[in-house]
């Protein structure tokens, strides 16, 4: 079964930065996931514009940008201006007056215009940005920190999704406590990618690409 895994980097070791992105390279990793967190939004820092920097010249491949920001509009272009040519930048609604200027903004500098829909958000109230934007990121937990658990009504929200995605031309991605259990029941349903953590990937003592190994041969 085709999906896609990406590395949550705010779980990654910074003291040895390089050599995690060098090992999730080697390991088979498709992307690496960075949360942009400016403890106004969400409350919490995480990682900072020069870290997005540091891995996308350590590494060709695409970057998942998560702006939990308020207003990120004020501030899209020094974002985009230090990414290439297909990544993908992910805003919150609620985090913007108007936010499809701010994903416009994206479009025009050639990147991947996605949004980020928190477990209390209802598709009601994004549907018309789901007609911009190429992904969206569905948030299985409170955003803000790391080793959360599921929150179990937010698969009820992606069965909504999943029924309107073709229609719409959207892909969805889980962000969020990702277990082998959600990548078995949701992938077949018509996930695209999955955001790995702490709950499958960082943190266990295992080489990543033996854990991305045994994901990709789950059977399904």
């Amino acid at each position: 079964m085709d999906f896609e895994l990406t590395a949550s980097m705010m779980c990654a070791d910074y003291g040895n930065l390089e050599k995690e992105v060098k090992e999730l390279e080697e390991g088979g990793i498709d992307s690496f996931h960075i949360d942009i967190m400016d403890g106004r939004y969400v409350p919490n820092f995480a990682m900072s514009l020069n870290d997005m920097r540091y891995i996308a010249s350590a590494t060709q491949k695409p970057l998942d940008v998560h702006l939990m920001i308020e207003h990120p509009n004020n501030r899209i272009g020094l974002f985009l201006n230090n990414l290439r040519q297909g990544d993908t930048v992910y805003i919150h609604p609620e985090a913007e007056y108007h936010p499809s200027t701010t994903l416009q903004s994206i479009i025009n500098a050639g990147m991947i215009p996605g949004i980020a829909i928190n477990p209390g958000t209802s598709v009601e109230t994004v549907m018309e940005m789901l007609r911009i934007v190429k992904k969206v990121l569905i948030m299985s937990v409170n955003p803000g920190n790391a080793g959360q658990m599921f929150l179990p009504y937010v698969g009820k929200k992606i069965t909504k999704l999943l029924s309107i995605k073709e229609d719409m031309d959207f892909e969805i991605y889980w962000d969020g406590a990702c277990s082998a259990d959600k990548i078995l029941e949701f992938a077949p349903k018509g996930v695209r990618g999955f955001v790995l953590g702490t709950t499958l990937l960082f943190g266990g003592g295992r080489p990543y690409g033996e854990t991305m190994q045994a994901i990709r041969q789950l059977e399904f």
